[in-house]
C-alpha cells in the first residue's frame, strides 16, 4: 500500500475523524474526512462521532477541536505548526482591554489561542464576522487580534465602534498595493479576489473580498475565465486541479503560509499509527473557550 492508502486503512481501524485546512498541502487534503475553512471544521469538529480526531492544520484549530469535543482524543499531526497571528495577544492582554473598554463586547477571531477564547464575548471566523458584529448587543466591539479583518469590518458596520488590537497575519499583510497592481497588469480582464485579512491599501482594489470557501465558492458560480487571488497560495493550486479549464494567479509570491506548509503525508501517518501529539488544555480554559466558540457556531 501507498501512504494514503495506509492513512486510510488507519481511519478505518483507529475509528479515526481527519480535518484539514484548505491551505494544508493538496496531497494531505486528499485523505481527509472533510476540508474546510475554520468555520467548517469547527463544526465538524463538534459533531464528530468518531473517537479520534486529527487536524491537518495549525495549532488552534486543533485547540478548538478539543474544545468542541472534549471528550474525544485530538491530535495535530506537526505540534509546532502555529499561527503567529494568534501569538500577537495574551488573555492578560485581554483582560487588560476589558477594564479600559468596560461597556465592549470582546469577540476574538478564532485565530487566536483556547486561553484568548476563555477570555471573550464569543468567536468569530472571517466568513462569520460581519453578521456577528451586527448582531452582537453593543456598540462597542473590542475586535481581537487582526487589525485588517477588524477595519474591514468596521467599514461595513459604521455604526458599531471597533476598537482594534495591532495583530495580523504576515502573511496577509505582506502583501502590498505594488503586488496587486503587477497582477492586474498580468491579467486586467481577471477580478481580484481578496481575504479580508489583506491591508486596506489591497482590498480597496478588489472585485470580490471573502473568505476562504467564500473565495472557492465565487470561483464556481463564476462564468470567468480568469482569476487574481488574494489569499494563502494553495488555493490557486486548489482552483487550478478543479478548474483545469481557467486561469488563476496569485497575486503575490510572498502568499506561503510556512506553518501550514509543514504537515506532511508521512506525519500525518505517524501522528495516526501511535496516536501521537495529544491537544490537552486545562478544563477551565476549555469551559470558557466553549461559550465563544459556541456562540460562533449558533
Amino acid at each position: 500500500m501507498n501512504i494514503k492508502e495506509k492513512i486510510i486503512a488507519l481511519k478505518k481501524e483507529k475509528d479515526a475523524f481527519i480535518l484539514a485546512h484548505f491551505y494544508m498541502p493538496l496531497e494531505v487534503q486528499e485523505v481527509a474526512d472533510v476540508v474546510g475553512d475554520s468555520l467548517e471544521m469547527a463544526k465538524r469538529a463538534a459533531a464528530a462521532e468518531q473517537r479520534l480526531i486529527v487536524v491537518c492544520g495549525v495549532r488552534f484549530m486543533a485547540e478548538s477541536a478539543k474544545i468542541l469535543s472534549p471528550d474525544k482524543k485530538v491530535l495535530i499531526p506537526v505540534p509546532d505548526a502555529g499561527c503567529p497571528m494568534a501569538d500577537m495577544i495574551t488573555p492578560e492582554q485581554v483582560l487588560r482591554l476589558k477594564e479600559r473598554f468596560p461597556d465592549a463586547a470582546v469577540m476574538c477571531y478564532v485565530n487566536s489561542s483556547a486561553g484568548v477564547k476563555a477570555v471573550s464575548d464569543i468567536c468569530c471566523t472571517s466568513a462569520s464576522a460581519l453578521e456577528q458584529v451586527k448582531n452582537l448587543d453593543a456598540e462597542r466591539v473590542i475586535f481581537i487580534p487582526d487589525k485588517n479583518l477588524g477595519g474591514y469590518i468596521g467599514q461595513q458596520v459604521p455604526e458599531k465602534e471597533m476598537i482594534l488590537w495591532p495583530g495580523c497575519c504576515p502573511v496577509h499583510d505582506s502583501v502590498r498595493e505594488s503586488d496587486v497592481i503587477a497582477a492586474k497588469e498580468k491579467m486586467p480582464d481577471a477580478p481580484f479576489l481578496v481575504h479580508p485579512e489583506c491591508r486596506a491599501s489591497v482590498r480597496k482594489h478588489a472585485d470580490f473580498i471573502g473568505s476562504t470557501s467564500a473565495i472557492l465558492k465565487y470561483v464556481a458560480a463564476s462564468d470567468q475565465k480568469r482569476f487574481i487571488i488574494g489569499t494563502e497560495c494553495e488555493i490557486e493550486r486548489k482552483l487550478a486541479k478543479e478548474f483545469p479549464d481557467r486561469e488563476f494567479i496569485t497575486v503575490s509570491g510572498s502568499f506561503v503560509c510556512r506553518d501550514m506548509k509543514k504537515v506532511s503525508l508521512e506525519d500525518v501517518y505517524e501522528c495516526l499509527r501511535g496516536e501521537k501529539n495529544e491537544i490537552l488544555l486545562p478544563e477551565q480554559t476549555i469551559e470558557g473557550a466553549k461559550v465563544s466558540l459556541d456562540r460562533m457556531i449558533r
